[in-house]
């Protein structure tokens, strides 16, 4: 009997013989290449140990310097913002104590205006009672003057009358200034009316002799008026002078206050200035703290919000993490528009998303585990053919500008008819599509079977992993009705077939199940369905936009396995991907009698018939009329 060992791709065999020595040592050397072998595999896993633990040290490491430098650099960047921050609040203060400064000027100018205006006001006051008191002073000591020669010419009239004393009283007049003299002569002929006495001369006679006093007194009277005339025109041409020499003073003032009232205006300007510039620069600032902190960037990052985390805490680990430009202006936003129902959890954010977009984003909850992040979303509408979800795998409806996937519409056609890609598909998801048409029968054998929904795709994902979600989507909403399908002697593929017509066909739930109804109808009687969406499948318009008249003049005779106007039956397979609308309403249908049915083609209404009369009138009432009168 043979044993045979492998060492290091070496066959060793061993015979059996009688020779009992010959047993012992084979014996003996088997042992030793069985420890010798035990040995260098232990060395090997030693050495393969070392080396896993080299290489998670290196990754520990590598990993280890990523952090660092990412917080070395998120620590720049908080520096950098701190230094900003603070050098605007110097900005600020600087602009405040300048403010201030000019405030404090222009009151001080205002004070000083105020008393110059009050100290001009007071002089003109005080000149206006000097030059009243003046004049009343004046007018005082003429009047006192004129009374005194009046009552001396009378009394020397008076002395004059006497017929003894008329040469006196002629010699003396001359001495009487020519106002006297008219006032003399009315004071005799008032004393010519009177009847003289003997006592009335001799009093005459006894002041005859003191009427040379009384003259004498009167010149000096005169002289007395005249001095003193001469000394008011002498004070009021004094003040006049003073005037004319203040004059000048006035006006160096009244400049000196226009250029204050300009300077202060131009203070004042400047203030405004500083004013609308800090608020411009304010409203600058805050405007881009709210937007994207790299509008370009691409990269995900990945926080954590805690549990139970306020607004402020929230804004700090966005900040952290570079997603925000300031914390506080996050924290004042979420106030302002009292926010206050952000979710904890684990996201996948971007930096070139603003504080709207975060905050939309957080609202929404996070992951309770750290996810992959998304590098965008693909639709896939109702109702859409292969074709146009080869359109749609190019375009990422997560941004705001639908920005294109790196996946090419005409890769994915290729992989549509790629035999091993599908083959694949079918041994991953047997019971779905078991029954899908065979390449020489149908355009492409998936069409019909990617549910439509939106879909996430990552970095690393590629175009077989997307049509993988779509197929996997389907078998997770058909799964339920599987059951139910094959009691009712039905194939997924004759449930998608007609589902992809009533899709089409019908807006509402109640639509389509009636629609289903008179599908199932003609199918029992061997009744070509005849719609309309499988003729424009099979001549590639389905999808398009077609007129009212276009779709009424449709090639029904061509040569096509989807032309259910000549083919009774179903086609080889779906036309479009219905919706879970569609498929439900296929699988549970409506019950009744129709085996027509038309739409109003300006409201969408579905009207029913049971008989061909009925329908054709239907017809002529909600379409031709419609078509007659577009065509006129």
């Amino acid at each position: 009997m043979a044993i045979d060992y492998y060492v290091g791709g070496s066959a060793l065999t061993d015979f059996k013989d009688d020779d009992k020595s010959s047993s012992v040592g084979a014996e003996h050397f088997k042992e030793r290449i069985l420890r010798e072998l035990e040995e260098a595999n232990r060395k090997r896993q030693l050495q393969e140990e070392e080396q896993k633990r080299a290489e998670e040290a290196r990754q520990a490491e590598q990993v280890r310097l990523q952090q660092e430098e990412k917080a070395a650099r998120l620590a720049k960047e908080r520096e950098d913002e701190l230094a900003r921050i603070q050098r605007e609040q110097e900005l600020a203060r600087q602009a405040e104590q300048v403010r201030l400064q000019q405030e404090q000027e222009a009151a001080r100018l205002a004070k000083e205006r105020e008393d110059e205006l009050a100290r001009i006001q007071r002089e003109k006051d005080l000149k206006h009672h000097q030059e009243s008191a003046v004049s009343l002073s004046l007018s005082t000591e003429v009047s006192e003057s004129s009374h005194s020669v009046s009552m001396s010419e009378s009394t020397s009239e008076a002395f004059q009358l006497t017929d003894d004393k008329v040469l006196s009283a002629d010699l003396k007049a001359p001495l009487l200034r020519p106002s006297q003299e008219k006032q003399s002569t009315s004071a005799s002929l008032i004393a010519g009316e009177v009847d003289f006495s003997d006592t009335d001369i001799e009093q005459s006679q006894k002041q005859e002799a003191g009427q040379t006093h009384i003259a004498e007194n009167n010149e000096l009277s005169s002289d007395s008026i005249a001095a003193k005339n001469e000394a008011v025109v002498a004070q009021v041409e004094a003040k006049e002078s003073i005037t004319e020499v203040k004059r000048p003073i006035m006006n160096r003032r009244r400049k000196n206050n226009r250029i204050a009232a300009k300077i202060t205006g131009i203070l004042v300007t400047i203030i405004v200035l500083i004013g609308l510039l800090t608020a411009f620069l304010g409203y600058r600032y805050v405007s881009s703290s709210l937007g994207a902190v790299d509008t370009d960037s691409k990269e995900f990052v990945t926080v954590q919000i805690p549990e139970g985390s306020g607004n402020k805490l929230i804004g700090q680990i966005l900040e952290e993490n570079g997603l925000v430009k300031n914390a506080a202006i996050f924290n004042y936003y979420t106030r302002f528009k009292n926010v206050s129902n952000l979710q904890s959890g684990y996201y996948n954010l971007q930096k070139s998303m603003t504080v709207k977009d975060i905050i939309d984003t957080l609202k929404q909850g996070g992951t309770l585990e750290p996810q992959e992040p998304v590098s965008g979303k693909i639709l896939v509408t109702e109702g859409s053919t292969i074709d146009q979800i080869a359109k749609a795998v190019t375009v990422n409806v997560n941004t705001k500008k639908a920005s294109k996937t790196s996946y090419s519409e005409q890769d994915f056609l290729e992989l549509m008819k790629n035999k091993d890609f599908i083959d694949k598909m079918v041994k991953k998801y047997p019971e779905l599509l078991k029954d899908i048409p065979s390449a020489d029968q149908a355009r492409y054998q998936l069409e019909g079977y990617l549910f439509p929904a939106t879909y996430n795709y990552y970095e690393e994902s590629s175009l077989e992993d997307i049509v993988d979600q779509m197929l996997a989507t389907m078998n997770t909403n058909l799964a339920p009705y599987f059951d139910q399908i094959a009691a009712k002697g039905h194939t997924i593929n004759e449930v998608l077939t007609l589902a992809s017509l009533v899709e089409k066909e019908g807006s509402t739930d109640e639509d389509r199940r009636h629609i289903a109804s008179v599908f199932y109808n003609r199918l029992n009687i061997q009744m070509p369905l005849q719609s309309n969406i499988a003729i424009l499948y099979a001549m590639g318009k389905l999808g398009q936009e077609t007129t009212l008249r276009e779709d009424a003049t449709i090639d029904t005779k061509i040569n096509s396995p989807y032309n259910i106007y000549e083919n009774p039956g179903l086609m080889p397979g779906p036309v479009d991907s219905p919706g879970l609308s569609a498929i439900e309403a296929t699988i549970n249908p409506a019950n009744t009698d129709n085996l027509y049915f038309v739409a109003d083609v300006t409201t969408g209404e579905v009207y029913y018939a049971e008989d061909y009369a009925t329908h054709d009138a239907n017809v002529s009432k909600y379409v031709n009329a419609h078509l007659e009168n577009s065509a006129e």
